[in-house]
């Protein structure tokens, strides 16, 4: 099979085959981490560390993906999806099966949260990549279809691993799934490239560089040594030896021609990745982006928690016996196909601002946050779940904000820097809710201080995007034309 260089998207035919497999790969690859709730309370009784040590592995599988989103983005460009979802697939199961043989919550941290938060990260860059590259017309719905695949994956599993934990327990619940994770090697098989990876590509170029200027090398020696006879026996011929009063090859002066070449290599690097960071410091002198950032930051902080912590809540709450029939954590996740769905659908309505429909999300999920300490009933939590998952939806239409914010032609580093925050957010979010039960025995202060970094990101980036800002914008830069307009005639009148 050749590999095709052409641009040309095929919204369709194999393309659907693709898709196909990037909702599967997703399912595998993310099918564990986003029902890591239901691991939680099994990891807290064997090896009896504190809440908030444990929720560092759960945190770290969701976080260290989107943190570490720009260098899988790399990854894919330089190598393709293909190869990216075969190592990938490899982290993730390795990682899992790792898991089984943990002798204490450290070396979980490692095998579960690093290994397999960076094989997600992995696998999502590459479907994600693949997908876009195979639909132009119909990229959203592919999009969609795909990205459905993680909750689809979390729901599921949830329900699977209860029942696996209670026939082979936690060690071979989670030897069985690492299992399965191998099969996201076979699904990358069919992720036909459409364009040769930038690293195929450079070596080529590479390789055509190094010929043509070996051959512009012999060009010019051949130009300036003079034509020597057939009988003359010059120095270069074997059998006559080297005058040795003849001076050495300069090899200093080679040697400092090379230091040059790489100072100057270093100076051109050092110059593009100022020009990269300055232009990642100028979106933030917008002041929308600026807050949707910390909205993004916030609502990753306090709203992913409750993925991890409500299993054990409805648990403390003595409702463990009706755990095993639909765990809340699938609950979640159902509410947020939806969520990812209806949201989606509400952000291509012509009257619907992106922005605010962003932030009444974030809204809704900080009071729903904080009436979990206030629910003492096993229905309640359902329906707390079911809201917190379908504003947790809000994921399917960050990038029609960002877009929306910054333009299209800024799209792809504001996005990154977004993750980034997002990132870090849900990193951060179990350890302190955990670290917070551990200090009061109790989720109540938890859960309030959940809800308020929520609905705090949310009323900072409604006050942000309010039409007066850009009003007064308007009347400061009149302001400064006119200023600038009257020392102008100023000038004119003196000369």
């Amino acid at each position: 099979m050749t590999v095709q260089n052409t641009k040309k998207a095929l919204d369709g035919g194999w393309g659907w085959a693709v898709v196909a497999a990037c909702f599967l790969a997703l399912f595998l690859a993310y099918g564990s981490p986003q029902s890591v709730g239901v691991l939680y309370p099994e990891w807290l009784s064997v090896y009896q560390q504190g809440k908030g040590m444990t929720a560092w592995v759960g945190s770290l599988v969701s976080g260290v993906g989107l943190i570490a989103s720009p260098i899988c983005s790399a990854c894919v460009v330089n190598f393709g999806a293909r190869p990216v979802t075969i190592f990938s697939g490899v982290m993730v199961s390795g990682g899992l099966m790792l898991s089984a043989f943990a002798p204490n919550v450290q070396f979980l941290i490692f095998s579960y949260g690093i290994v397999v938060g960076l094989g997600c990260g992995l696998v999502y860059a590459a479907t994600m990549t693949i997908t876009c590259q195979y639909f132009d017309k119909r990229r959203g719905l592919a999009l969609g279809i795909i990205s459905t695949g993680t909750s689809v994956g979390g729901f599921l599993y949830a329900m699977g691993q209860n029942e696996l934990i209670e026939l082979f327990g936690l060690d071979g619940c989670l030897l069985i799934i690492g299992s399965l994770a191998l099969n996201i090697i076979a699904f990358a098989g069919l992720m036909r490239p459409l364009h040769v990876p930038a690293y195929y590509l450079k070596q080529k170029a590479a390789a055509l560089e190094k010929v043509e200027s070996q051959l512009l090398e012999k060009v010019v020696t051949s130009d300036l040594d003079p034509v020597k006879p057939p009988s003359e026996k010059t120095a270069d011929d074997p059998l006559i030896a080297k005058d040795p009063a003849e001076p050495p090859e300069p090899a200093l002066e080679r040697s400092f021609s090379i230091c040059a070449v790489m100072v100057e290599v270093i100076k051109k690097k050092q110059r593009s990745y100022s020009s990269y960071l300055r232009s990642m410091a100028d979106l933030f002198h917008d002041r929308v982006f600026g807050a949707l950032c910390v909205a993004l930051f916030l609502f990753s902080l306090g709203a992913f928690p409750p993925l991890l912590f409500l299993e054990d809540v409805a648990q403390s709450q003595g409702l463990a016996e009706e755990l095993s029939l639909f765990p809340l954590v699938s609950i979640v996740q159902v509410s947020g196909v939806l969520g990812k769905l209806g949201l989606g659908s509400m952000v291509d309505l012509r009257w619907m601002n992106s922005v605010y429909l962003y932030a009444a999300t974030a809204l809704g999920a900080g009071f729903a946050l904080l009436a979990i300490p206030l629910t003492k009933s096993y229905a309640g939590l359902q329906v707390i779940s079911v809201a917190i998952g379908f504003m947790s939806g809000n994921w399917s239409i960050t990038a029609y904000v960002t877009t929306a914010v910054v333009g299209i032609e800024r799209l792809t580093e504001a996005y990154g820097i977004l993750m980034f925050f997002g990132g870090t957010g849900i990193m951060l979010g179990p350890p302190v809710v955990g670290w917070f039960f551990d200090w009061m025995q109790s989720y109540d202060l938890a859960f309030y201080f959940s809800g308020v970094c929520v609905l705090l990101g949310g009323t900072i980036l409604i006050v942000s995007s309010l039409p007066c800002w850009s009003r007064h914008k308007g009347e400061e830069t009149r302001a400064s034309d006119e200023e600038q307009e009257y020392a102008d005639d100023l000038v004119a009148a003196v000369a």
